[in-house]
């Protein structure tokens, strides 16, 4: 359930004046994984859109579910505003990687500036300052990490970066167990940059 509300605060919306749920995405997989973790097999709607990609949605009208997620923090139109979520610290982390597969992503390279250095990046996006602060210090009260946080180009997103050696540490809080739910592409490349380093990631 932490992975679950972790998208809904990403890509998820509570729609106002009702008791709409709604998840938005272009990967089915996240879709299935939310059903999953709700307990509920939604149907999988296809969302119109002005633009090429396939977007998907799942809804739900339940007033107990509605009301549960408004007491923990999320609210209608959350995008710009949304501040620190309800959740028990023993589950952020399964919380954390339900935001990542939202929102997240995970990048590597070669740094051209030494030779042979190989960097990669995890980075959480937000437009809500309060979201990606909350974030930072919840990680750095977890597991003693810092990150940075930068804004993107367009100035209305900010972005929480952790670089290679918190990447490492940060990673493997996140996928605990070869259990976990999450989307198998993200896991996918994690564990290819990991496999490159002589370390792994559970799967």
């Amino acid at each position: 359930m932490a992975y679950a509300i972790g998208l809904l605060a990403t890509d998820g919306c509570l729609v106002q004046g009702t008791t709409l749920i709604d998840l938005t995405s272009t990967d089915k997989e996240q879709l299935l994984n939310f059903n999953h973790c709700i307990g509920i097999d939604l149907k999988i709607g296809v969302k119109k859109s002005g633009f090429d990609k396939k977007i998907m949605r799942v809804q739900i009208k339940n007033k107990l579910f509605y009301a549960f997620l408004l007491s923990i923090g999320l609210t209608p139109a959350k995008s710009k505003t949304i501040g620190a979520i309800d959740v028990p610290d023993e589950y952020f982390f399964d919380f954390l990687r339900g935001c990542f597969d939202g929102d997240g992503s995970f990048y590597s390279y070669w740094d051209p500036r030494w030779k042979s250095s190989f960097m990669f990046y995890t980075e959480f996006a937000s437009a809500s300052p309060k979201f990606i602060l909350w974030i930072r210090e919840k990680i750095f009260n977890g597991i003693g990490i810092k990150g940075h946080v930068t804004k993107d180009g367009k100035g209305s997103t900010l972005q929480l970066k952790y670089a290679k050696a918190d990447s490492i540490k940060l990673l493997k809080q996140m996928y605990h167990s070869p259990h976990v739910v999450c989307l198998s592409r993200k896991r996918l490349k994690i564990a290819k940059v990991f496999g490159r380093m002589g370390l792994s990631v559970k799967h």
